[in-house]
C-alpha cells in the first residue's frame, strides 16, 4: 500500500514538474494534480495496455517511438476527464513534448526515490 502511495506521488510531482517545464501544458492548483494524476494512473493501468496491444505493429516499425504518441493521447484524454478545466493540455505538440518529458521526469524521479529506499534498507 505504501508503495502505491509513493508512486501516486511521484507521478503527482512529475506532472507538476512538466506542467511547469512545457509551454502550453497547465495544471491548476494541488487539487489539478492530484485529480490528473488519479486520472492518468487509472487510464494507464485500464486502458494503455490494450491500446499497446492494439499498436503493437505500428510500434515495432517505429521502434517503440510510437509509445510517446499512445502517451500523449492518454494525457489529452485525461485533460478532458479532469473536471473544471483543472488540467488541460493546449494541442497535440504540448502533448507530444509533455509526454516526453514526462516520461523522462517520472523515470528520473523514480530512480530517485527507488534509491533512496535501497539505502534505507
Amino acid at each position: 500500500m505504501l508503495g502505491l502511495l509513493i508512486r501516486f506521488v511521484v507521478s503527482a510531482m512529475a506532472l507538476g514538474l512538466t506542467s511547469r517545464l512545457v509551454h502550453g501544458f497547465h495544471t491548476e492548483g494541488l487539487s489539478g494534480l492530484v485529480q490528473a494524476a488519479f486520472v492518468l494512473g487509472i487510464l494507464n493501468a485500464l486502458i494503455r495496455p490494450l491500446i499497446l496491444l492494439l499498436t503493437l505493429p505500428v510500434n515495432l516499425l517505429t521502434l517503440g517511438l510510437f509509445t510517446f504518441v499512445i502517451n500523449a493521447g492518454m494525457l489529452g484524454l485525461t485533460a478532458r476527464l479532469v473536471p473544471h478545466g483543472r488540467f488541460s493540455i493546449e494541442g497535440i505538440k504540448p502533448a507530444l513534448l509533455g509526454a516526453v518529458v514526462l516520461a523522462v521526469v517520472s523515470g528520473l524521479l523514480n530512480w530517485l526515490v527507488k534509491d533512496a529506499r535501497e539505502r534505507k534498507d
